[in-house]
């Protein structure tokens, strides 16, 4: 147990070390991040945060592994890619064909370093060999969730402290079902990176993780449950992950559907996920962030309860989250009704009218650029 928490240590103590030198340096290159229509921050914020969670990771890494194991550098090389095509699209507004590319690119460093789900085990149905499909199912795997957790970071301290409970709630998972150590060691190293950046983060936030910080969360994500729960003979074991990230999950797939129902691109920003309608039934920044942590922790907690139960048992757990989900989503007016705007609760049209599109325009040394969040 010792050596988790000095992973999550260090990784705490150099991500809240280096998050200041990064606040700084990213107003000296002008890497702000300056309200548009969509917006809920009102003065420029800077960006970069997500330099400082890779840092605190990283140490953390080397701190219980070394260098020298394959899987390891995998990571750590996508993860360094992956933020790096992060700061490009805070930079340069990316295209979001260019922005999947790059994200499968990440993923590509997880497979050739043997960082792959070579098994399924569903339940019901068994354990299946992927054979060749464990390239593509890992690449999808790895930018689905990369894509959720980028997706959801439109409110102070939301994408940081939901990273971190679904790093805890994959910690928690692998003790208990006695997973290599290397999975524990790599969620308490993502769990104190993230962690140690959320004080800066949370409302008001004195810095952003911007999409570098996101979509590096997301990939480190993917990765540990690559090499940890999904790779577990528990029957339950691919129901783990997606119960930990089931909010921003639900919050991504309920945002495609709309956008498909409504005849708009899949990638086009609204202001209809979660976080807007919370704030929409009267919520405040802060109220709205921690009702989704809450929602998040139960999840997580979830996620736990099924690990030692029976099969049957899981499965009325997994019906009973459900059943919750969707109530929670038609209570919010995050469901349609049958009549186009008009969801229970909230009346899209008159409140969430499209924003207009934001033109792509390049951070410059003296801090003109400007960065919009595509969630």
């Amino acid at each position: 147990m010792s050596g988790y928490w000095g992973a999550l240590l260090v990784a705490a103590a150099v991500s809240i070390g280096l998050t200041p030198v990064v606040r700084r340096l990213a107003f000296r290159l002008g890497a702000l991040d300056r309200p548009v229509a969509r917006s809920v921050h009102k003065q420029p914020v800077p960006l970069l945060g997500g330099v400082a969670i890779f840092l605190g990771f990283a140490a953390a890494c080397a701190y219980a592994f070394g260098l020298g194991q394959r899987p390891i550098q995998g990571i750590l090389l996508g993860g360094v890619f992956i933020v790096i095509f992060g700061i490009a699209d805070d930079y340069l507004r990316l295209r979001p064909w260019v922005k999947l590319l790059g994200q499968v690119a990440g993923a590509l460093f997880l497979v050739v370093f043997g960082v792959q789900i070579e098994t399924l085990n569903i339940p019901l149905v068994g354990s299946i060999i992927l054979g060749w499909w464990a390239v593509p199912v890992t690449i999808v795997w790895v930018v689905a969730v990369t894509n959720v957790i980028n997706l959801i970071d439109g409110l102070d301290g939301l994408a940081a402290g939901i990273s971190s409970i679904a790093a805890v709630t994959l910690l928690v998972s692998a003790l208990q079902t006695h997973q290599p150590p290397a999975s524990a060691l790599l969620a308490a190293a993502l769990a104190g990176a993230v962690l140690g950046f959320l004080p800066y983060n949370f409302n008001p936030a004195k810095i952003f993780m911007g999409d570098a910080g996101s979509m590096f969360a997301g990939y480190a994500l993917a990765a540990v449950s690559v090499e940890g729960t999904l790779k577990s003979p528990a029957a339950v074991a691919l129901v783990v992950p997606l119960l930990a990230l089931g909010l921003p999950i639900l919050d991504t797939a309920l945002a495609i559907i709309r956008r498909w129902r409504g005849g708009r691109p899949i990638g086009e920003a609204d202001k209809e996920h979660l976080h807007h309608r919370l704030l929409n039934l009267g919520l405040n920044q802060r109220d709205a962030v921690l009702v989704m942590y809450l929602a998040s922790g139960w999840l997580g907690v979830s996620a736990l309860a099924i690990t030692g139960v029976s099969t049957s048992l899981a499965l009325a757990i997994l019906a009973f989250v459900a059943f919750s989900l969707y109530f929670l989503a038609r209570k919010v007016g995050m469901l349609p009704t049958g009549t186009g705007t008009e969801v229970i609760g909230v009346h899209t049209e008159s409140r969430f009218p499209e924003a207009p599109a934001d033109r792509p325009v390049p951070w410059s040394a003296a801090g003109r650029g400007k960065k919009g969040f595509r969630s």
